[in-house]
C-alpha cells in the first residue's frame, strides 16, 4: 500500500516536470506571460526588368511619360546638336551664392553652408544619397604573386571586398579588386586607382580577336600600367559590376539590392554611380590597411561611365588625392543645361536611369534641365580644393556625345571655388585648341586627338599628378610619350586599314572592341537598350559577320540610348 503510493507520487512529480518542459519548448508565451517574437522568414528580392521598374518610377512621381532623348543619328529628325552655333542660352547656378540669395565671404562659409546644400541637392535630386548605414566590407587577399611588368618586378595582390549580409543572406555581394605595388620600393606607394573592365569582358574580348588582332590591340609601346610604375607608383584596378551591375533589371541585387533587402529603390535612393563610388571608398578602406600603398595618395580613375563615378568618387571621398576624369560626358563633367551632344533625356532613359536617383526622371517630364537646382560645374566645385584633370578625346574622332566643350565649361565653372580655397582654377575661359594642355592650375584639361579613350592623355595626367604625388622614387626612365594599347583601334579611322575602305568589316579589332565596349560611333549611335542585353560582365553574344562596317557600331539610336 504504502509502496503504491510512492510510485504513483513519482509519477506525478515526473508527469509535472514533463509538462513544464514541454511548456518551455513549446509554448509561444515567455515565463511573463508576453508572447515570443515570431521568426518572419525572408523575403526573395523582387524581380523587375529595366522597363517595369522605370516605369514604377514614373508612376510614383506621377509623371505620365518623359521626353524622348536626342538620336546620335544626324539625319534623324531628334538629331542631336553638334553644332556650337545652335547651343541655346542657359543659367547656371552660382556655386558661391547661397539659396537665400547672400553671396560666401569665406572658405568657412564654403565649407559649412555652400558645400552642404550642394551634397544634398545631388544627393536628392541627381545621384541619390548613399546609406547612413552600409554593410562593413571584410578584405580578403585571394592570391599575391610576384612577377615582372616591363622589366619592373611587381607584387601583385588580387583581393575581395566581402560585403556582410547578415542582415540579408539572399544576396551577396564580392567586390573585385586587384593591386600591383612596385616589389623593391622603399616605401610605402601613391596608388591610381581605376574602375576597370572585369576579367570576363576581358576575356571576351580576347576570344574576338586573331593573335594579329589581340597583338594590334595590346599595342607595343607601354600600357598605362607601365607608365604609373615608372613613376614609382602603384596601380589597383576595381570592378565596378562586381559591387552593382549596370542595368536597371539589377537595383534589387548588388548593393543596393543588399541594402534594401532586395526591395525597389526609393526616389532618392542612391543609384549605381554612387555605389561605384560607394566602393572606391571601401577600397580606401583596405589600402589604409597595407603597408606597401601610401593611403593618403590615392588617385581615381575612369572613362566613360566609369569616368562619371570617378568624378562622384572624387566629390564625395575626401581621402581620395586626386582624380582623371575621362571623357565622362552628361551626368560627369558636362554641363547638363547645355544643348549639345548627350541630354538629361537620354540619362532618365530605361537604358541609363539606373546610374541615377530616382528623381532625376522629374527632369525629363514635367520639369527641364534649366529646373536642375545644381550642375555638373558644382560636381567638380565639391572635389576642391584636391586637383582634378578632365580629358577629352577628339569630336572628329570620338564623337560630339560627350561633348569636349561642354566638360571644359564644367571645369572652368568649378573656377569660382577653387580660388575661393586659395586654389587656381584653369587659367582661361576660352576652350583651347585641340592637344592644348592646360595643367598650371588646380584644375586641368586636354582634349587629346584620338578616340573614346584617356590612353594619349596619361603621360600629361601623370605630369599633371607628379606635382601632388611623391613616391620613393622612380624605379625606371620616364616612360616615353607614345600611344597606349588599343588607342588606335578607339580612335574610328576615316578607313579600313585592312579593307582599304570607309566602311570596315566586322572582324576587324575596332569594330570587335566598340561591340564589346558597346562604344558609341562617330555619330554617338547606341547598340540595344540595356534590358535586352546580357548582364554587364557576360560577354556578348556572337554576330555573323555580313561584310559591313565597323566604323559605325550598334543598331539605329532611339531616345533610350546609353553613354558610352
Amino acid at each position: 500500500m504504502g509502496g503504491s503510493s510512492l510510485r504513483a507520487q513519482r509519477f506525478t512529480r515526473w508527469s509535472y516536470c514533463q509538462f513544464l518542459l514541454v511548456s518551455i519548448v513549446f509554448c509561444p508565451f515567455d515565463m511573463r506571460g508576453q508572447a515570443s517574437p515570431a521568426v518572419t522568414p525572408l523575403s526573395p528580392p523582387v524581380h523587375l526588368t529595366a522597363e517595369q521598374d522605370h516605369q514604377r518610377i514614373m508612376d510614383l512621381l506621377h509623371i505620365a511619360a518623359l521626353r524622348r532623348g536626342p538620336d546620335g543619328n544626324p539625319r534623324s529628325p531628334n538629331a542631336a546638336n553638334f553644332d556650337e552655333s545652335k547651343v541655346a542660352p542657359y543659367h547656371l547656378p552660382d556655386p558661391l551664392r547661397l539659396k537665400n540669395g547672400k553671396e560666401l565671404k569665406s572658405a568657412k562659409d564654403w565649407w559649412t553652408l555652400r558645400r552642404p546644400e550642394i551634397v544634398e541637392d545631388f544627393d536628392r535630386e541627381i545621384f541619390g544619397g548613399v546609406p547612413k548605414n552600409t554593410p562593413r566590407v571584410n578584405w580578403e587577399v585571394t592570391s599575391v604573386t610576384r612577377e615582372d611588368n616591363a622589366s619592373v618586378p611587381v607584387i601583385t595582390k588580387k583581393l575581395v571586398g566581402h560585403v556582410d549580409n547578415s542582415a540579408y543572406p539572399l544576396i551577396t555581394v564580392d567586390i573585385q579588386m586587384s593591386l600591383t605595388v612596385p616589389d623593391n620600393a622603399t616605401g610605402p606607394v601613391p596608388v591610381i586607382m581605376e574602375f576597370g573592365l572585369s576579367p570576363e569582358i576581358l576575356a571576351a574580348i580576347r576570344k574576338r580577336f586573331t593573335e594579329a588582332q589581340w597583338a594590334s590591340f595590346v599595342g607595343k609601346g607601354p600600357t598605362w600600367q607601365q607608365q604609373v610604375l615608372a613613376k614609382g607608383w602603384g596601380y589597383a584596378i576595381l570592378i565596378p559590376t562586381s559591387v552593382q551591375a549596370d542595368n536597371g533589371e539589377g537595383l534589387t541585387q548588388g548593393i543596393i539590392g543588399l541594402v534594401n533587402k532586395g526591395q525597389p529603390r526609393k526616389l532618392d535612393d542612391w543609384g549605381a554611380l554612387q555605389a561605384w563610388a560607394w566602393a572606391a571608398s571601401r577600397a580606401l578602406d583596405y589600402f589604409e590597411t597595407d603597408k606597401s600603398v601610401d593611403a593618403k595618395q590615392v588617385g581615381i580613375e575612369g572613362l566613360s561611365r566609369y569616368g562619371k563615378a570617378a568624378l562622384v568618387a572624387m566629390a564625395y571621398e575626401p581621402r581620395l588625392a586626386i582624380a582623371f576624369v575621362g571623357s565622362s560626358g552628361e551626368g560627369g563633367a558636362k554641363i547638363l543645361r547645355r544643348k549639345f551632344g548627350e541630354q538629361v533625356e537620354n540619362l532618365a532613359s530605361t537604358a541609363e536611369y539606373h546610374w541615377m536617383a530616382g528623381n532625376f526622371l522629374k527632369y525629363a517630364g514635367p520639369l527641364t534641365p534649366e529646373d536642375l537646382p545644381v550642375d555638373a560645374h558644382e560636381l567638380i566645385a565639391l572635389c576642391a580644393p584636391r586637383p582634378v584633370f578632365i580629358s577629352s578625346g577628339s569630336q572628329q574622332v570620338e564623337g560630339g556625345w560627350v561633348d569636349a566643350k561642354g566638360m571644359f565649361l564644367g571645369a572652368d565653372g568649378a573656377g569660382p571655388v577653387y580660388k575661393l580655397l586659395g586654389k587656381t582654377d584653369l587659367g582661361t575661359a576660352e576652350f583651347p585648341p585641340m592637344e592644348t594642355a592646360l595643367i598650371d592650375g588646380d584644375i586641368a584639361f586636354r582634349q587629346h586627338s584620338g578616340g573614346h579613350t584617356t590612353g594619349p592623355n596619361w603621360p600629361t595626367f601623370l605630369t599633371f599628378a607628379s606635382r601632388y604625388l611623391n613616391g620613393p622614387g622612380s624605379l625606371v626612365s620616364p616612360a616615353p610619350v607614345i600611344s597606349p594599347p588599343g588607342a588606335a583601334l578607339l580612335q574610328r579611322p576615316e578607313r579600313c586599314h585592312r579593307h582599304n575602305r570607309a566602311r570596315p568589316e566586322r572582324s576587324c579589332p575596332g569594330y570587335l572592341l566598340q561591340r564589346a565596349w558597346r562604344l558609341p560611333d562617330e555619330r554617338g549611335r547606341r547598340s540595344r537598350p540595356e534590358s535586352a542585353r546580357a548582364p554587364a560582365d557576360s560577354p556578348a553574344p556572337r554576330r555573323r559577320a555580313r561584310g559591313r562596317c565597323a566604323g559605325r557600331t550598334g543598331a539605329k539610336a532611339t531616345g533610350a540610348s546609353r553613354s558610352p
